[in-house]
């Protein structure tokens, strides 16, 4: 076998794998084992090769960015089963009820908030989808209407900070968390208008499909209201402000934000009095599966990125997106286009586990801003629980709705807010102050990699540059491709 070929049969095998119905974590390590066997059998590629992988699974063991996934996942769980969104859909229901579309607009602002401080996507869409689809139905909310808005407000918590992609991709990508925190702050926030200004139109254009709500449904008004949105606003906020206001100003790294905000879904739901051993089991379990599904992924694409390097993977993709005609400009189209196709089969942690550590090295090439780079690509990705007909919010949205709601209006539905991420996709090319303006330069901040981030912690001193930006991390990717090229005599 032909050594130029190795990488795009490499990559074709993935596919096949993937497929083929297989998990993804297995199907990544699987075949990369499978090329290192092939190459070490044709002379390609030396048996040497795999003596790194050890070292780069020590090296996932010891990221502590990595930490903030089960502490941010447990908060989501533990704030779901406190009540806060059932409390907070019928107090901004009640503010936003005399006005045509106001329980929608309620599932928009309160999917934004929720999004701000659960950070999961199925916490959302399953509480907001349990408790807001019912009443828009009785209220007659059009069905498209109705389930467009909670499965798209719900996939908010992927792009606005405390995202578990976000963390993620900060990884892969060896950025600082904090940075890709604060460069999606507006383009969240963003999205989360776009979505008020499409129920207006509806609510303009065709009023029957969003009413206002019967005065009946209206307990509260006056002082009595103003208590209300303030005693129901008070937990969350203060939640938001322990896990991103530490963040942003420095205080805390990504997960001390995590572990603060883990300790205030417990405390808010000790106080609420929801909190007992069924439901604290509950929310452990189903931590510890998250975190082993992204864990064994990354370990996986581990395996499949080293053996990928080995085989010159990374050299045949950036002479393949390096020669696409536009320069940074065709590369960002292509790329978003792939990206978009891809969010159709694949979920957002197969995205950012398989495509991004072969994207990242290209756009470092181009000189494109890798914060700015994560953050379109995270827009773009949030895409992939929107797609019909395998968007995981589609998905989880089914699974409560009653049966009266036809698959199809649910699909329907999602169309338009698919457009308007594609429409934010390119208002971010367009306009990148957007996200690269709102990146923190305060000198002190403590922002880094995982690698200074264990650093700090162990000696106790913050890890800032002086100009105040994180210093890139431990040149490990291009130390191992330096190996990996004298292995091969090169």
């Amino acid at each position: 076998m032909s050594f130029d070929m190795m990488a795009p049969l490499m990559f074709a095998g993935l596919v096949v794998f993937l497929l083929l119905g297989y998990p993804v974590a297995f199907s990544l390590a699987a075949n990369g084992l499978l090329f290192a066997i092939i190459g070490i059998v044709h002379g390609t590629v030396g048996p040497e090769l795999l003596q790194a992988l050890p070292e780069r699974v020590l090296g996932i063991m010891a990221n502590s960015v990595l930490l903030a996934i089960p502490f941010f996942t447990f908060m989501g769980l533990i704030l779901e089963r406190s009540g806060m969104a059932e409390d907070l859909l019928d107090t901004i229901g009640q503010v936003f009820g005399r006005i045509r579309g106001g329980v929608a607009y309620a599932v928009v602002f309160v999917g934004a908030l929720l999004a701000a401080t659960t950070g999961v996507v199925a916490a959302s869409v399953l509480a907001m989808g349990l408790i807001s689809l019912p009443v828009m139905m009785r209220y007659g909310y059009a069905n498209w209407l109705s389930s467009g808005v909670i499965a798209a407000s719900g996939s908010l918590a992927q792009i606005i900070p405390p995202s578990l992609v976000l963390i993620v991709l900060a990884d892969q990508m060896g950025a600082s968390v904090g940075d890709f925190y604060e460069g999606a702050l507006f383009p969240g926030l963003g999205l989360a208008a776009a979505y008020a200004v499409w129920v207006t139109v509806v609510s303009i254009v065709k009023p029957s499909a969003a009413p206002a709500c019967p005065p009946e449904a209206r307990t509260h008004y006056g002082f009595a209201l103003v208590i209300r949105v303030f005693t129901t606003m008070i937990p969350p906020l203060v939640l938001i402000f322990l896990v991103l206001g530490t963040i942003f100003l420095g205080v805390a790294t990504p997960t001390e934000g995590g572990a603060m905000g883990a300790s205030g879904a417990l405390v808010m739901a000790l106080a609420k009095r929801k909190l007992g051993w069924k439901i604290l089991r509950e929310a452990l379990e189903s931590t510890a599966e998250m975190t082993s599904f992204v864990m064994f992924i990354l370990i996986g694409s581990t395996v499949f990125s080293l053996v990928f390097r080995g085989v010159d993977g990374d050299l045949w993709v950036e002479h393949l997106l390096t020669s696409v005609p536009g320069g940074a400009l065709g590369f960002l189209i292509v790329v978003n286009a792939l990206i978009f196709f891809l969010a159709f089969f694949l979920d957002y942690f197969e995205i950012a586990f398989i495509m991004v550590p072969l994207l990242t090295p290209v756009a470092q090439k181009l000189g494109i801003d890798l914060v700015w780079f994560g953050v379109l690509l995270a827009v773009n990705m949030q895409t992939s629980f929107l797609h019909p007909p395998f968007g995981f919010a589609l998905f989880y949205l089914r699974s409560v709705a009653p049966k009266s709601v036809r698959t199809s209006e649910i699909y329907w539905g999602a169309v338009p807010f698919v457009v308007i991420q594609v429409i934010m996709v390119a208002i971010v090319i367009a306009f990148p102050k957007i996200v690269t303006g709102n990146v923190s330069q305060a000198p002190g901040a403590i922002k880094g990699s995982g690698y200074e981030e264990l650093q700090r912690q162990i000696t106790g001193a913050p890890v800032a540059p002086e100009d105040g930006k994180a210093k890139p991390p431990p040149k490990t990717e291009d130390e191992a491709t330096d190996i990996e090229r004298a292995l091969k005599g090169e």
